[in-house]
């Protein structure tokens, strides 16, 4: 389980769910991990002290995933707190469910700003740090590839364009020998989508699987693109979904 030893790793929006798991799977495979949060300090310390449980190095760094100066200043901040950055994972975004013709103007805006320009930005922040051999990895959502009902729309849209912006970054960062791929979840077992929650049954009605994944199940893949073992896939769009998207 030292794949990732003497790896450095930031991971946004960590402080719980799927980024607090991808972040204790970095950090079991050896890497030193420094992780965002927006709000939530006590959480945030609580992934830490997992991370450095592992023997490893482990940061929090608090910024609001829509304020373009507070993404910058996170990687910096992470890349000097770890001496280098060799693995960022674009895990923070926000969920706001609406119709288009009822969705208010803020809310749009919220989903671009956090969902869209923010990995845009603190992928262009981590590039001066980012070595040869080095790893960007997305969190999407697998209800990109397919809409269900009529209130996600802009969210999955925010989702989908996450597609183009991993393969083309894997174009421009592919000669510095770089990979840059997108994880997809599909319906993962967190207090924002809890699988005994209001609409849980109907959601697994349509996975293959019949069940909800969990966040390590997402962390494992992150874990298995980061790792020296995935040095040959790049551009990809990796669907954990229980086969939701067959």
């Amino acid at each position: 389980m030292t794949e990732l030893t003497g790896k450095r790793a930031l991971v946004t929006g960590a402080s719980r769910g799927i980024g607090a798991a991808i972040a204790l799977a970095l950090a079991e495979k050896g890497a030193d991990v420094a992780i965002t949060y927006e709000r939530s300090a006590d959480l945030a310390a609580e992934v830490v002290r997992a991370i450095e449980e592992q023997g490893v190095k482990g940061f929090a760094f608090q910024a609001d995933s829509a304020d373009p100066v507070a993404v910058k200043r996170s990687v910096d901040d992470a890349a000097a707190a770890l001496g280098g950055l060799d693995i960022l994972v674009n895990n923070a975004a926000i969920v706001i469910y609406d119709t288009i013709a009822d969705m208010a103007l803020h809310a749009i805006d919220a989903l671009l700003d956090v969902n869209i320009r923010s990995p845009i930005l603190a992928a262009q922040a981590a590039i001066p740090h980012l070595r040869e051999g080095g790893r960007v990895i997305g969190i999407g959502s697998a209800g990109a590839d397919r809409i269900v009902g009529d209130t996600g729309t802009v969210y999955y849209m925010t989702k989908s364009a996450l597609h183009s912006f991993t393969r083309g970054l894997a174009r421009e960062l592919g000669p510095r020998d770089i990979t840059v791929n997108l994880v997809q979840p599909g319906s993962t077992n967190t207090d924002m989508n809890p699988a005994d929650g209001e609409f849980a049954d109907f959601q697994r009605s349509l996975i293959p699987l019949g069940r909800y994944g969990e966040p390590r199940d997402v962390a494992a893949a992150v874990a298995f693109l980061a790792s020296p073992a995935a040095r040959q896939i790049s551009g990809v769009v990796l669907n954990v979904d229980g086969g939701l998207n067959t």
